[in-house]
């Protein structure tokens, strides 16, 4: 049996919070070591860490959901290309595969908005 589609808003809303929870740990563990970063770090990582932590906690409560998560979309694709492509230009086989999903879900959110469940929903602006 299919999901309604009643609760294709309270799914955006899940999937968000899942995805940015994730995303705001890859900035705790880069600014506070929490669990250890394994690479050593640069300015271009610290900043990737503050956007992590701002942004992803900013999507968690879904509070400019739109704007904020097309600037770590661009941010995930910067950090594939910088980071992984010079690898090798397969995901797979380069370790990209976060960055690319980060970056299309993070596209796909700042066209669908934060969902029903969101600061964003109760200010009106989801």
């Amino acid at each position: 049996m299919p999901i309604p589609v009643t609760w294709s808003s309270r799914l955006l809303s899940v999937m968000r919070i899942v995805v940015a929870l994730v995303f705001f740990s890859h900035g705790i563990s880069k600014l506070f070591g929490l669990p250890p970063f394994p690479m050593p770090m640069t300015p271009l990582i610290y900043v990737a860490g503050v956007l992590e932590v701002v942004g992803g906690g900013l999507l968690i409560v879904g509070l400019f959901t739109r704007p904020v998560a097309f600037v770590l979309s661009g941010m995930s694709a910067v950090a594939y290309f910088m980071a992984h492509m010079p690898q090798g230009p397969f995901p797979i086989v380069n370790g990209g595969e976060a960055a690319v999903l980060y970056c299309f879900v993070f596209l796909y959110l700042a066209a669908a908005g934060g969902g029903v469940w969101s600061v964003d929903a109760q200010r009106g602006r989801g």
